[in-house]
């Protein structure tokens, strides 16, 4: 389910998802009233929640914090264009907020997410390294999206990894 009180962005995610994912992969439904959706998650289950932050009647934190409630195992992500610290902090605290997607959105990245969160098992007990992965990216989105090269080094974007010369 997808949540935002913009139609275009509700469109266009859902296109974007239906492109992807075969509907027997992945059913897609949208809403642009937060009341509404919590409803809606009175009825049934989804799998994963995408909310926006900012919706007037209910801001995306609250939405996704009573989605938890409902139901732990719905994977809750949130999509906002506020990239600030305490933005995400409270998606994270509050609402156990799986990934932080900025506005506006990297397609493969988000594809990336949805394929991640389908898969992402909520009431698992997340380890320590998982812990402090997600501490890290409420304070810094995308510090921890790193391209690691065939011997271990970090690769910088758009360098490709050089093989060690010979004597």
């Amino acid at each position: 389910m997808i949540v935002d009180d913009e139609t275009p962005i509700l469109h266009a995610l859902r296109r974007l998802l239906q492109r992807h994912f075969k509907p027997q992969q992945l059913g897609v439904e949208v809403c642009a009233d937060p009341l509404h959706a919590l409803q809606r998650l009175h009825e049934v289950h989804v799998d994963v929640l995408i909310s926006d932050y900012r919706m007037p009647r209910m801001d995306g934190v609250t939405l996704l914090a009573r989605a938890r409630e409902l139901d732990p195992r719905t994977v809750r992500l949130m999509l906002s264009a506020a990239s600030d610290f305490g933005t995400v902090l409270a998606a994270v605290n509050r609402a156990g907020v799986y990934c932080y997607i900025p506005k506006p959105w990297s397609e493969p990245q988000l594809l990336a997410d949805v394929r991640a969160a389908l898969v992402f098992d909520p009431c698992a007990v997340p380890s320590a390294d998982e812990l402090e992965r997600r501490r890290l990216e409420a304070m810094e989105p995308g510090i921890t999206q790193v391209e690691w090269g065939p011997n271990g080094e970090v690769l910088m974007p758009g360098h490709l990894p050089t093989r060690p010369g010979r004597l």
